[in-house]
């Protein structure tokens, strides 16, 4: 099974309602034109405008169901607004528990994602882009690579896809699929 994991393209902003920019569109088209010939039989996305947004090029030329999901929203850190939110978010992929005012751990993003993640495993399906956010998709990636982590998340850009492959029960690989 192949999972492509797609941080969404650049969008207006980071509510759930941001829409994407003149370029996100641009770059969704791309997008769209990489994943054709993988030969995907699934879509499942954030339900948030840029990542849902994002992917609906491609759903429509390969005539894919789009289907969201919840689990794959963005990890909110805090729900307060801080200066020093790349520290703390730093401090997050050091300390998988510490969780601030009204934000999710890593553990409980990554363990969110997982279970996304363990129902695609016994879908069915052999090929499914899932379409999530920059926080949570470094989670995960970090879930499977320990290389991957805050710098991991620094070096992602807007959109990036990475294949995540399952051969067997207990192998997975992770890699950097997208291309500019």
């Amino acid at each position: 099974m192949n999972i492509y994991i797609v941080r969404h393209c650049k969008a207006e902003g980071q509510s759930p309602e941001a829409n994407l920019t003149q370029d996100g569109q641009n770059q969704a088209e791309k997008l769209a034109e990489f994943l054709l010939g993988k030969n995907i039989d699934g879509i499942i996305s954030s339900p948030f405008a840029r990542a849902y947004q994002s992917i609906y090029p491609f759903a429509m030329k390969s005539e894919i169901k789009l289907i969201t999901d919840n689990r794959l929203s963005e990890r909110i850190l805090s729900d307060e607004n801080h200066q020093n939110w790349r520290e703390m978010l730093r401090n997050t992929f050091i300390d998988f528990e510490l969780r601030y005012d009204g934000g999710e751990s890593s553990n409980g993003a990554t363990n969110r994602i997982l279970a996304v993640i363990r129902d695609l495993k016994n879908s069915g399906l052999n090929n499914v882009v899932l379409v999530t956010h920059g926080n949570l998709m470094s989670l995960l990636l970090k879930h499977y690579d320990n290389r991957y982590g805050f710098e991991a998340w620094e070096a992602l850009t807007n959109p990036d896809v990475y294949q995540l492959n399952f051969s067997g029960v207990l192998s997975s690989t992770v890699s950097r699929i997208w291309v500019e």
